[in-house]
């Protein structure tokens, strides 16, 4: 019989497969990992050795994982396979103390050399590179994602209204505000992705896959309200056979925001307890 540890939650099922979703905390079966009998062979020899030298006795149960990619911790012998926030995989966590400070590195990425100074001259800083360390320190990102991600419900509501009550000026107001959206997102996605690539070192796993296609697929949408409605002024307007299609791409838009926010939420917040 296998121990099975729930990543999310630490919920231990003694079975000799692991359930299909935790009954703590509703995790799927693949949050799952085994606790394996070598990790107990490993804390009974920290233990003999920590007696011998009458040090306090190690559990290695209680040893604490930190993800590198999104700060998620995890308690355990070992870390899981996969984090249970960003699906970052096993080695790209480190084991840490205490106070939170690491104890491994991560073995997956190798350091770089240093190189020689008196070699190699000095490279100035790009504006570029400015801009970098900018968004890294200010968060510019999550600030940049609250002007669209705030207007575009403005901008279904007006529609919904201007469609069912032929309000123009709601109509027309809208359409402006489409167009401030469709003017912030270049810096949404740059942002996002000098975010996506230095703080998170670029982590192919599905939620942030999920998170690029989600900003891709707002970005075509908007740019095609704006562009429909720059060529046919009237695609809005009482009797349009295209109004409601049209409101329907707008209401899409603002789903797949909501739903790219919920996953930047779960980034920033998912490896809260609370």
């Amino acid at each position: 019989m296998s121990n099975w540890e729930c990543g999310v939650c630490g919920y231990v099922h003694k079975e000799g497969a692991p359930p299909e979703k935790c009954p703590i905390c509703d995790a799927p079966a693949k949050m799952f990992t085994e606790v394996k009998e070598e990790a107990k062979k490993v804390a009974k020899a920290d233990n003999e050795e920590a007696s011998r030298q009458g040090t306090k006795p190690v559990d290695s149960a209680a040893r604490r994982w930190r993800c590198t990619v999104c700060g998620y911790v995890h308690t355990g012998a070992e870390p899981p396979e996969t984090c249970p926030v960003c699906d970052a995989p096993k080695t790209m966590f480190v084991e840490i103390d205490a106070e939170g400070k690491a104890l491994t590195e991560v073995t997956a990425v190798e350091a770089e050399p240093v190189p020689d100074k008196e070699k190699e001259p000095q490279a100035t800083t790009s504006l570029f590179d400015k801009f970098v360390k900018l968004t890294l320190r200010t968060h510019l990102h999550p600030m940049m994602v609250h002007f669209p991600n705030g207007i575009l419900p403005v901008v279904v509501v007006f529609l919904g209204l201007s469609v069912f009550f032929n309000i123009v000026s709601l109509e027309t107001a809208a359409y402006y505000n489409l167009i401030f959206v469709l003017a912030m997102l270049p810096l949404v996605l740059l942002t996002g992705f000098i975010e996506w690539q230095k703080r998170y070192r670029g982590a192919r796993s599905a939620i942030f896959i999920t998170k690029i296609a989600c900003s891709l697929i707002i970005l075509t949408l908007v740019n095609i309200l704006v562009f429909w409605r720059l060529i046919d002024e009237g695609v809005v307007a009482e009797g349009s056979p295209s109004r409601l299609i049209y409101l329907g791409v707008a209401v899409a838009t603002l789903g797949t925001a909501a739903f790219a926010g919920h996953l930047g939420g779960k980034l920033a917040f998912g490896s809260r307890k609370d």
